[in-house]
């Protein structure tokens, strides 16, 4: 058992539940099936592309003794969604935490956007949150049910070539707020996490050459004084998930370690 795993549950008590999580075979999507683990749920590890890496991440979950299946899905494809959703059905019967994870974009200038470009983005960010979300309801108990989805600082502070990725982001705040409203009769909380920078293999991509200048200058900004990490995401998530979060619903919660407190210009390559 990951050490740490038996105070996750106790302060947690996820034990028993099921959860699912788009893009979890790496970086915060990976961080957050874990710390699902941790606190003893059982996890629905998808993936796009990397079949190695979800089979890694599902054999971390299972050396905890979680029960994990690995679902591939085309996040673009609705026939695709629903079929990762029949899978969880036909395995475990209900679903109790949905969290919305997976995203795709091209980091590019408005004058440089194709008509792709906005395709793609919004129907990975938005087209298959909704998908997702009709797929997931009727497999929460009635009792029981949280929908976490991940935004990004992008969705309302300017960011250089991000601008396609961070209006679907506006977007999916704003429903979530929708989500939250038309479930709550339900007892289905819905909310999204707006971490700040992140340290992952997508932060690195997106900051190219400059990425290591971009990092220096966010933690400067930064009044707690360091990049989040995706473990500092995947416990608000895990909260988000617990009994923990039973009264909050419709919220955008940052974790940015302070840095949209400032103003400043670190933004700027």
């Amino acid at each position: 058992m990951n050490p740490g795993s038996e105070k996750y549950m106790q302060t947690f008590g996820l034990s028993g539940k099921k959860v699912l999580i788009t893009g979890s075979g790496r970086g915060i999507g990976r961080s957050t099936a874990l710390a699902m683990a941790m606190a003893g749920a059982d996890v629905a590890v998808h993936y796009r592309r990397d079949e190695a890496a979800a089979h890694e991440t599902a054999e971390e979950i299972r050396q905890m003794g979680r029960d994990c299946l690995v679902l591939r899905a085309e996040m673009e494809s609705q026939e695709e969604i629903e079929q990762m959703f029949q899978e969880i059905r036909q395995r475990w019967g209900r679903l109790d935490v949905f969290v919305a994870n997976a995203a795709a974009s091209a980091f590019k200038s408005i004058a440089e956007l194709k008509d792709y470009h906005l395709e793609r983005t919004y129907k990975m960010v938005l087209h298959s949150l909704v998908i997702c979300v009709q797929q997931a309801v009727p497999l929460m108990t009635g009792s029981y049910g949280r929908i976490i989805a991940m935004s990004s600082m992008g969705s309302d502070f300017t960011l250089p070539r991000y601008a396609v990725l961070g209006s679907a982001k506006a977007a999916l705040e704003s429903l979530v707020r929708y989500i939250a409203a038309e479930y709550g009769s339900q007892n289905i909380t819905c909310n999204a996490l707006n971490p700040g920078v992140v340290d992952t293999d997508s932060a690195r991509y997106y900051g190219g050459n400059h990425y290591e200048a971009y990092r220096k200058d966010v933690i400067r900004h930064t009044p707690l004084g360091r990049l989040a990490n995706p473990m500092d995401v995947a416990d608000a998530a895990v909260f988000l998930a617990s009994d923990a979060s039973r009264f909050i619903t419709g919220q955008t919660i940052r974790i940015d370690g302070g840095l949209t407190l400032l103003t400043g210009g670190f933004e700027s390559f």
